[in-house]
């Protein structure tokens, strides 16, 4: 019988690369507007899972729920029309391109079809591009500034502003604090927030533990493939799980 307390149910997930195991029986859960912080030292698996579930790769076994039901993903693409959002550090955007164009790639608004051709609703989408940003507090002058000129706490938000604009349901975070400084990580750690009260799910991965204890709802830690630990936030510490991540 499978779960429905569960957003995301993945179970008894095992992945080898060319004869080395990668991720071994490792079951992986995600409430509804739960944020669910996912750590580990490098080559625990984080990446791995976190690419099973966004479609990048299938499962040598077990089985991925989403809202209940069985889902086996071919592509990224099968992943995000279902509501997965995935944003890597980078944040996936194109520097070169102005925030409008980076919110709405590949999800043009057009305000007319002609046989295929549609017009871009530049103006729609100049309106909808602020009013995505406003919704996490990024207050940027124009949504034409092209994204090379924003830091990088203001593209992570631009990225969670997108995931909020088109209705995902889980938005998954790679490392989205790393080579930020103290202020632009706290923003980024107020958008994770702000995705919460929006109803939507989140897993945040990474390494560094005093920024993901503070906002998560539970912690799961990967060590070596295996899933070693997985705690609601009351019931463990920094220290406790620092200490779980040093165990050989």
């Amino acid at each position: 019988m499978h779960d429905h307390r569960y957003l995301v149910e993945m179970r008894n997930i095992h992945k080898w690369f060319s004869g080395v195991c990668a991720l071994r029986g490792v079951d992986f859960a995600v409430g509804y507007a739960e944020i669910v912080g996912l750590v580990g030292d490098n080559g625990a698996g984080k990446s791995t899972l976190i690419k099973i579930l966004s479609g990048f790769y299938p499962p040598d076994e077990g089985k991925i729920f989403f809202e209940g039901q069985e889902r086996h993903f071919s592509s990224p693409h099968e992943a995000r029309d279902l509501g997965i959002e995935t944003i890597y550090q980078e944040a996936a955007m194109v520097p070169k391109m102005s925030i409008m164009r980076n919110i709405f790639m590949g999800r043009e608004l057009s305000r007319m079809r002609l046989g295929s051709l549609g017009y871009l609703d530049i103006p729609r989408m100049e309106e909808e591009a602020m009013k995505a940003l406003q919704g996490v507090g990024l207050h940027l002058r124009s949504p034409h500034a092209l994204v090379e000129e924003l830091s990088g706490g203001q593209r992570q938000g631009v990225a969670i502003a997108r995931a909020m604009y088109f209705k995902s349901k889980l938005v998954i975070l790679d490392e989205p604090t790393n080579n930020l400084s103290v202020k632009e990580s706290e923003k980024v750690l107020e958008f994770i927030l702000e995705l919460k009260r929006q109803g939507i799910s989140s897993i945040f991965i990474s390494h560094n533990l005093y920024h993901v204890y503070p906002v998560a709802d539970r912690i799961v830690v990967l060590s070596h493939g295996e899933k070693i630990g997985d705690f609601r936030r009351e019931e463990t510490s920094v220290e406790k799980i620092t200490k779980l991540m040093v165990l050989p």
